[in-house]
């Protein structure tokens, strides 16, 4: 009965690493997205005068991808978090 409980322990072990690794790969991407929005933002903010209109629009529509990006990597985020609690 003991090697079945340590079995089972380290199977929710190495769930519990693999899912803390998941969080942590989220997490790093969930920074470049920002870093990347905050980029964009920035040269939209400079240039709208000196840029033409189909490229400042293009900007825009890459704001509102990265965006809604950044918002699924969140909910991604927030859905491991809760799976480690329930381990």
């Amino acid at each position: 009965m003991v090697c079945a409980t340590h079995k089972s322990e380290g199977g929710t072990v190495a769930q519990l690493e693999s899912v803390k690794e998941e969080l942590v790969h989220l997490r790093l991407w969930l920074g470049l997205v920002v870093v990347a929005e905050i980029g964009l933002l920035g040269w939209l903010a400079s240039a709208p005068e000196t840029t033409t209109p189909r490229l400042f629009a293009l900007g825009v529509g890459g704001m509102i991808v990265l965006g809604m990006g950044i918002y699924m990597l969140h909910l991604q985020i927030e859905r491991r978090i809760r799976e480690i609690r329930s381990l």
